[in-house]
Formats: C-alpha cells, structure tokens, sequence
C-alpha cells in the first residue's frame, strides 16, 4: 500500500467513526510513546545479537507495533493536514544532503558529538 492510499484509508477509517474532528495530538503522541515502549520491553537490556534473535522471535509483535505506529502518525498528519508521502520524501532529500553515504560508511553514524557525521 502507497503511503498516500494509507492517509486516505485512515480518514475514511476515522471519518466513518465520527472521529475525524475528535482528535489530541498529545494523546496520539503518547501513544506513539507506548507503542514504543512496548517494542523497546521486548528487546531490552540485552546485547545487539540477542536483540535480533528476539526480534527474528517475535515477528508478529514487532510488526504489530510498527502498523500501529504507522497508524498513529498517519492519523496525525491527516489531522495536521500534512502529506505524509512529500513529507517522508522531503526527510529522504534532507538526510541524503546531510549523512553522505560515503562519509557514513566510515564513521558509521550522524552523532557528531560521538565522532560522527551531520551536515545540519
């Protein structure tokens, strides 16, 4: 599914619930949060290698999480009247310009005061 065809799907989605003007972003941020942290329990506290076995382990969930995140910023961006679709396409152009991946293959991340990359 296109990212354009989800934003239109969530409106209908909300639309047919009488909720599209029932909406707090703080709240759909909070639970963006939670959603987080629910991925976050599954795989805490343990090393990289442990983290993608659990992962592997539990495909059902994390993929869970992630629709509902997806879910959840959609929904925000319809209600802030924002095009997900040009918004992540302008995110892309913005990280290509600022992370080259030449430069990132060897530093290895964009945590400048780690040592990294970021031409911000």
């Amino acid at each position: 599914m296109e990212i354009k065809e989800a934003q239109d799907k969530i409106k209908g989605f909300d639309i047919a619930r009488g909720w599209r003007n029932d909406w707090n972003i703080k709240d759909l941020l909070l639970n963006i949060t939670e959603e987080g942290g629910e991925l976050w329990d599954l795989i805490k506290w343990v090393n990289d290698e442990k983290q993608k076995e659990v992962i592997n382990n539990n495909k059902e969930k994390v993929s869970d999480y992630i629709g509902d995140t997806l879910f959840l910023l959609l929904k925000i961006a319809n209600q802030t009247k924002v095009d997900a679709s040009q918004a992540l396409q302008n995110t892309l152009e913005e990280y290509e310009r600022r992370m080259p991946a030449e430069k990132m293959k060897q530093v290895k991340h964009a945590n400048t005061k780690a040592g990294g990359i970021d031409n911000k």
